[in-house]
């Protein structure tokens, strides 16, 4: 079987694609991809904790009145899952579970300077992000839906099945997706290299796309330092 690929992104070294069966599926896609290297991965700065700490203090006091499932981004990421073959009430993506989190008053903890400030932006546009090593990648990148047997050990500390999901895969197999991303390619510190995947909005226009993307991309090398490019994929 001949596998047709959208558009497509050269990122020195590798390529990052769009699977045809994903447009197929989900028609106006878009992911946002920004490639890093020279950051210094360390502990968040006092601003950025301060900042996530209001902020999910603030998204607490909107969900006594609203639902989690109310708000629009979390919304069109559940019709997504559906639309792949997940039901959204067993598979919540990642943005939703940070927001059932904050309901519950469990606090997100800082991490470490990016993943705290991807979990930022991802309550803030309420879309599941993700964020790799590239170090730890093997060949190219292809963002396309799970296949029957596929599955990998997650950051939630289980093992998962991608089957249906829509996931990030390199040579060796999935390594991320918008529901949990696995423990392959996590950003420690160390890491000097990363790969961030926006799993944006289907229904937001290409040029807000462009706008949030890069507005994530130059506050991440404000925190973080380094060099940083991006672009849009969508089908």
């Amino acid at each position: 079987m001949i596998n047709y690929f959208y558009q497509i992104l050269e990122v020195e070294w590798l390529e990052i694609k769009l699977d045809s069966s994903l447009c197929a599926a989900i028609p106006g896609f878009k992911a946002g991809i920004i490639h890093y290297k020279g950051i210094e991965v360390g502990d968040s700065p006092q601003m950025l904790r301060g900042r996530l700490q209001l902020f999910q203090e603030s998204i607490y006091f909107d969900l006594e009145d609203q639902s989690v499932t109310e708000r629009p981004g979390i919304q069109e990421w559940r019709q997504i899952f559906k639309a792949v073959g997940k039901d959204p009430n067993r598979y919540r993506h990642a943005a939703e579970a940070l927001f059932r989190r904050i309901k519950k008053q469990n606090y997100l903890q800082p991490i470490n300077s990016a993943i705290d400030l991807n979990n930022f932006f991802s309550l803030q546009y309420e879309v599941p992000i993700g964020l790799y090593d590239l170090d730890k990648l093997s060949g190219d990148i292809v963002i396309r839906i799970g296949a029957s047997g596929e599955e990998y050990e997650g950051l939630n500390g289980r093992s998962n099945s991608l089957e249906n999901l829509i996931i990030s895969a390199d040579d060796n197999g999935g390594f991320g997706s918008p529901f949990v991303d696995s423990t392959k390619a996590n950003v420690i510190p160390g890491t000097t290299s990363a790969l961030q995947i926006i799993y944006l909005r289907p229904s937001l226009p290409l040029d807000e796309c462009n706008a949030l993307t890069e507005s994530l991309m130059n506050m991440f090398t404000q925190i973080n330092g380094g060099e940083a490019n991006f672009q849009v994929l969508g089908c």
